[in-house]
């Protein structure tokens, strides 16, 4: 029996935790016909099923079962001996995968990934901007970015960036023609851009000043999902958008937005970088903090 090449095992630890053969294609950067060639030689030279396909999903076997299970901690180990020996490298390098949701994402790609790769010239950043809550583990990240209150409690986090404040943002000429509201009921009598989370439902607005709270759900014929496109929306004059001020800052300051209620809008917990603490953290993750921690103390 012709015997596996570690990166066939390690392709099928990726297509098992994946369930897709597109998406572990993806990030072994060839093609899902040849990652299945590659599968399918294995179960041949392995005289076993490991996967069960169809079009639309990838199922593990029972004997795929058992074999993800013991490959899975000795792969980690063998990657936790790989970055391990990286780290003793003068210069960091190799690649930080980190997954954040839009804003947070915007903040790192302006004010912390130029100088990264500025000053780790054998360290490249792929920052995946996502919405929905991902194992960061499982999906192949070494860092993930998340306000404060929904970081995993196993995970070792470094927060960046002070409080984040929502605020709710219109044009001049919007509120001119509409008017500004002094309490938060009168956005009753606005035209709100309404935000679909990632879960599918949709945001309902919440208020405190000096103890007392306030949730709405908020009318709108405008619903969107993205938090640029809701900037983009209060930027047209079509309403308030209720956003992180991070996304609205450079038009704050240019006075083509301003905020309103905005002694309703106190800050909360800020955004912080996480990663698994169980791990040899990369040399590229180290650089990666080391400038965050400069840039966005």
């Amino acid at each position: 029996m012709p015997r596996p090449s570690f990166n066939d095992l390690s392709a099928f630890v990726l297509v098992a935790t994946r369930r897709s053969f597109r998406r572990a294609a993806d990030e072994l950067g060839m093609a899902p016909s040849s990652l299945s060639h590659a599968m399918k030689t294995l179960e041949a030279n392995l005289g076993v099923r490991l996967l069960n396909r169809t079009t639309r999903s990838v199922a593990l076997t029972e004997a795929g079962d058992r074999l993800l299970a013991r490959l899975s901690p000795v792969l980690e180990d063998v990657n936790a001996a790989l970055a391990e020996a990286s780290a003793t490298r003068d210069v960091p390098a190799g690649t930080v995968r980190i997954n954040a949701p839009e804003t947070a994402a915007l903040m790192l790609a302006r004010d912390v990934v130029p100088w990264v790769l500025d000053r780790f010239p054998e360290v490249a950043v792929d920052l995946v901007t996502e919405g929905r809550f991902v194992d960061i583990v499982e999906a192949g990240f070494d860092a993930g970015v998340r306000l404060g209150e929904t970081v995993p409690q196993d995970m070792v986090a470094v927060r960046f960036g002070g409080d984040m404040q929502f605020v709710m943002a219109a044009s001049p000429a919007y509120l001119k023609r509409a008017g500004h509201p002094k309490a938060p009921e009168d956005l009753h009598l606005h035209a709100c851009v309404r935000h679909r989370m990632p879960s599918g439902k949709l945001y309902r607005w919440e208020f405190e000043r000096r103890g007392e709270k306030a949730v709405l759900d908020v009318p709108g014929r405008l619903t969107l999902n993205s938090i640029a496109l809701m900037v983009d929306a209060a930027l047209e004059h079509r309403g308030v958008a209720f956003v992180p001020r991070p996304a609205v800052a450079p038009f704050l300051r240019s006075g083509r937005l301003v905020t309103v209620l905005e002694e309703w809008c106190p800050p909360g917990p800020g955004l912080f970088l996480y990663y698994p603490g169980h791990r040899q953290i990369p040399s590229a993750l180290q650089a990666f903090i080391q400038v965050l921690r400069e840039r966005l103390p």
